[in-house]
């Protein structure tokens, strides 16, 4: 029914496999160049250029063609309609596509070393910006593709809930639309004219607020695909079903209200932003911290009951009943656990007092790797375990193999994270090639941290191997399978309250008021 669909899924997806091998290829490079026993010299490169292609490739190009892929997939599986334009889809993907090569160019050839957060008054190539806008528009095209989808099964179905799948698709577009309207002026009126010469400066302190308005909702971009698999799939995966359909739908419509006017926590160093402003910000980045705590309890509470209907007994015991010896049941799970972690430490990001000690040291760098490098990465590589079958009408291969990917990610990401977060409490930056300083004595204090955290980047690497040589294995497989789509029912909802929950228009006017309030007032 959806053959034509799929291949559009298919090279979505493909893309994205690609972009996280050469993204792991840079990251590994960085991790042994920065280990002071290593010291490893990064071929052909500097390690700015390196470090610009690996975040660039991880967090820009790997995230958002997944997610395109996983979005289109979830849209027309669980709206039952095949796309409303597949020339729109198309479009949208070609527009990625080309942006994103325009911006790799420029950043291979040492013209854009601007690292993926591309502050001002670092300056790129204009090819970079260029690029790294026509992704963003291409990801719009996308976004009006499933909303014009949306919109013919809503006009053939009046009345009757979204689907939980859809409703979660539909916040993450809209919580991109309204995220992208800061990077499309920050792009467009700021970058762009300055990289040509059109102008002659620019404000880097207004440059970084444009970023951050961006910036943080991004980080919800990448998570609301990975609530969306955990509410949806895993109480499938596990054997059981979703504890509640309808908070499901509230943690989702709160990061739709939530995510976008939390930035300048991001910028609590930064002068010429007033205290007043921070404090706001500092409100609705701890308030946004409780649709993720939703979901914590209420995923775990679906996992619970697939546990004990599979006999668990006792307060724990059903933890060990579950499949961890499926391999998308098992990556998923960790990403899970590995992003509690990464929740607490951003907790005290948030927090003024306790972010002045850990600002722009390698604590950060060990925090989002426990967010996107976990719960969105790990969630989305699990995620092709049965995604792919899905798409392909493929076994996966070597099921084992993925399995044992799932579990060296975790060892490899523990000891990473662990290391740069120690690391970065000792007062270790980020952001540098070389992290003793020229011999410092206060440098070598963090120097055994950072050598520790290479071995943990070998094993992450050595997991996406595992992970390109299970994914590849299957695509080129010449065996066939109808695959079954673990979409979870639910045990609780959609009840009458949904129908509120899907009213958009009133949703997207309260995002837009807490956009104005935190930004324009």
């Amino acid at each position: 029914m959806f053959a034509k669909e799929d291949r559009l899924i298919r090279i979505n997806l493909y893309t994205a496999f690609i972009a996280l091998a050469l993204g792991a290829i840079f990251g590994l490079l960085q991790a042994l160049a920065r280990a002071p026993a290593i010291k490893l010299a990064i071929p052909f490169m500097d390690y700015y250029r390196a470090l610009t292609a690996h975040g660039v490739l991880m967090a820009l190009v790997f995230t958002t063609f997944f997610i395109i892929g996983l979005m289109l997939f979830g849209a027309i599986r669980s709206l039952g309609i095949p796309l409303h334009s597949l020339a729109l889809g198309w479009l949208g993907y070609f527009l990625m596509l080309v942006g994103t090569l325009a911006a790799a160019v420029v950043i291979l050839i040492g013209k854009a070393t601007v690292l993926y957060t591309f502050y001002a008054p670092l300056q790129a190539h204009p090819f970079f910006y260029i690029g790294a806008t026509v992704l963003v528009v291409g990801t719009w095209v996308i976004a009006a593709e499933v909303f014009l989808t949306y919109h013919r099964w809503r006009h053939a179905n009046p009345g009757l809930p979204v689907p939980l799948m859809a409703h979660g698709i539909m916040v993450t577009f809209i919580l991109w639309l309204i995220a992208t309207f800061g990077v499309a002026i920050l792009m467009l009126a700021m970058l762009i004219p300055w990289s040509l010469g059109l102008v002659n400066r620019i404000d880097p302190l207004l440059a970084r607020t444009f970023f951050w308005y961006f910036g943080h909702p991004l980080v919800y971009f990448w998570l609301l695909p990975a609530y969306i698999v955990w509410y949806t799939v895993m109480p499938k995966l596990a054997g059981g079903k979703l504890f509640s359909d309808t908070l499901a739908r509230l943690s989702f419509i709160m990061l739709l209200i939530l995510s976008t006017p939390v930035g300048f926590h991001h910028q609590f160093m930064d002068p010429g932003i007033a205290w007043g402003w921070k404090y706001s910000h500092t409100i609705t980045t701890f308030a946004v911290a409780f649709p993720s705590l939703i979901t914590a309890f209420s995923v775990a509470a679906s996992l619970e009951l697939a546990g004990r209907a599979r006999g668990g007994k006792g307060l724990l015991s059903w933890i060990g009943k579950l499949p961890w010896g499926e391999p998308a049941f098992a990556a998923i799970a960790l990403s899970m656990i590995l992003f509690a972690f990464g929740g607490a430490g951003g907790i005290v990001n948030a927090s003024y007092n306790l972010n002045t000690v850990v600002h722009n040291t390698t604590w950060i760098v060990g925090h989002f790797h426990l967010t996107v490098g976990s719960a969105a990465a790990l969630t989305f590589m699990g995620s092709s375990y049965w995604l792919l079958p899905a798409v392909t009408g493929k076994p996966l291969r070597w099921r084992g193999l993925a399995v044992a990917q799932a579990y060296l990610w975790l060892i490899g990401i523990v000891i990473f994270s662990t290391s740069l977060h120690l690391a970065g409490v000792l007062g270790s930056p980020r952001r540098t090639a070389d992290v003793t300083y020229g011999g410092s004595p206060v440098a070598a204090s963090w120097v055994p941290h950072i050598n520790l955290s290479a071995i943990g980047g070998i094993i992450m690497f050595i997991s996406i191997v595992v992970f390109s040589i299970v994914a590849l294995g299957t695509i080129l497989s010449s065996r066939r399978q109808t695959a079954v789509i673990p979409l979870a029912e639910a045990l609780s909802g959609p009840g009458k309250s949904t129908g509120t929950l899907d009213r958009w228009w009133l949703w997207i006017g309260i995002a837009v008021i807490l956009v104005l309030m935190a930004y324009a007032a």
